[in-house]
């Protein structure tokens, strides 16, 4: 690899953000999706597994009535709080449903490739690992491509699962916002209102062995 496309791909890392407020409202070009989902389903998998499958949802009647769910279930979580915690969180945009005009649901099949699958055995969360490879290959090219992802995860799984259709045995793993924006903020939502602060790599790396810190 050379030094610019090393830097490119570090570069992407470091761009990539959880998006909200920043969606324009356009729709994605198709060859553009195409690209995105292409990288997605290039992921590695568990056993070659390919576990995950992608909903594309951009119905006006859909996307109001996943947003109104997820706002019902922002609302509980914030009767939780008090405090600077409920001030900080009141301040924190959650999701861009409506706004970015394209929902990507993704979901895990544990038996797209069989009861016995190669490698599985002894982690069986094996398969949900590589559908969330398959998301963040997804962020990424989305990323290169000028789209801003945002992950929404305020719902309950049933939910999700009766509104797209999926059957019982495949899990909604991500409802993904996906579109362009107008820009990609420098500082992540959640630092910058000050939920929390990113910390350093110091912090979780450990030598040889977990030491409690």
């Amino acid at each position: 690899m050379s030094d610019d496309s090393a830097a490119a791909l570090y570069d992407v890392i470091n761009r990539r953000r959880d998006t909200r407020r920043e969606f324009t409202g356009e729709p994605v070009a198709g060859d553009v999706l195409q690209r995105v989902l292409l990288a997605a389903h290039a992921a590695p998998s568990v056993g070659m597994s390919q576990p995950w499958d992608f909903i594309l949802v951009r119905s006006p009647q859909t996307l109001t009535t996943f947003r109104d769910h997820v706002a019902a279930e922002r609302e509980t979580f914030a009767g939780e709080l008090s405090g600077e915690r409920a001030e900080t969180f009141g301040r924190i945009k959650i999701e861009g449903i409506c706004e970015s005009g394209l929902g990507i649901v993704v979901g895990y099949d544990p038996t797209r490739a069989g009861p016995q699958v190669l490698g599985r055995h002894a982690v069986p969360d094996a398969g949900l690992y590589s559908v969330v490879c398959a998301i963040q290959n997804l962020w990424l090219a989305a990323t290169v491509e000028g789209l801003g992802v945002g992950w929404v995860s305020f719902y309950r799984e049933e939910f999700l699962r009766s509104l797209v259709g999926m059957p019982d045995h495949v899990r909604p793993v991500a409802w993904l916002c996906v579109g362009p924006v107008a820009e990609l903020p420098d500082v992540p939502d959640l630092e910058r209102f000050g939920w929390r602060a990113r910390s350093s790599l110091e912090t979780v790396l450990h030598q040889e062995c977990y030491r409690a810190r």
